[in-house]
């Protein structure tokens, strides 16, 4: 009798953890060497002469548990200055949580504060059925069919393009990554530019420069933003440039920590 139940024992660890392997290996392995969990970079966000606002984006210091797995927790926040806060206050927060085996997204939030205007949305990629759920102001909203597996959000989208090779690339080529936006898909189109030498208040760098062709998200002019990405390895975000209705928006590098490796695009230091 102990035998058969010590056997039942053992088979039900087993199956439990086959189960698991199996739940695990049915989504996909992508390769990051990019980024790592406690990554922080600053930025300076300026309108013409003026500078606006503060700009962070936060990777967790440890994994954070989704479904089971491993996921970034990332934050995107925009803060306006307290000298701007008369003129229009911003305290806006994008987050996202990627797969870190995988590097595709499981949830998406955007909390909009901005002068007396509040939105709040939340988009949950059920990866496994190919579809988004979504919540307007934390009440249910609607649930959509994706049209292709490892659909990404605006946030993760950035952050799975950093993870691509960009260095065999030249001027004109195009990579094109699905993403979820309010209530529809769209292909974004990412075209490498070409290379630059960048100097911003964190130093000089070697960079690419990247044209996100976006259909919808932070801007509707899809042909004015440009991001200028650390020829390296790391590929962290060192300038970008943001056309918007009344002027354009620069945000620059002022600080980074917590990174995956060195910076071998600075120059100097």
């Amino acid at each position: 009798m102990g035998k058969k139940l010590n056997f039942m024992k053992h088979f039900k660890f087993l199956l439990i953890l086959v189960l698991s392997v199996n739940a695990y290996s049915q989504f996909r392995t992508h390769y990051n060497n990019a980024f790592t969990y406690g990554e922080r970079l600053s930025f300076e966000v300026s309108y013409g002469f003026i500078t606006a606002a503060e700009a962070f984006m936060t990777i967790s210091p440890s994994p954070f548990n989704y479904n089971g797995r491993d996921t970034y927790e990332i934050n995107f926040d925009v803060n306006s200055r307290s000298s701007f806060d008369v003129i229009y206050k911003v305290r806006d927060n994008y987050k996202t949580f990627i797969d870190a085996q995988g590097i595709f997204p499981w949830r998406f939030e955007q909390h909009i504060r901005e002068s007396n205007f509040k939105h709040d949305f939340e988009a949950t990629f059920i990866q496994e059925s190919l579809k988004v759920y979504t919540k307007i102001n934390f009440v249910e909203d609607k649930n959509y069919k994706s049209p292709s597996e490892y659909v990404q959000d605006l946030i993760s989208a950035f952050y799975y393009t950093r993870t691509l090779d960009w260095k065999s690339k030249n001027p004109g080529d195009k990579v094109t990554i699905n993403y979820f936006y309010k209530d529809n898909f769209f292909p974004l189109e990412v075209r490498f530019e070409g290379r630059e030498n960048v100097d911003v208040a964190a130093g000089e760098f070697k960079t690419f420069i990247l044209h996100p062709l976006l259909k919808e998200g932070f801007t509707s002019k899809t042909s004015d933003i440009y991001i200028y990405l650390s020829d390296d390895d790391r590929k962290i975000p060192v300038k970008v440039k943001m056309k918007i209705v009344i002027g354009a928006l620069v945000a620059e590098l002022t600080q980074y920590s917590g990174l995956n490796g060195p910076l071998d695009a600075k120059i100097g230091d």
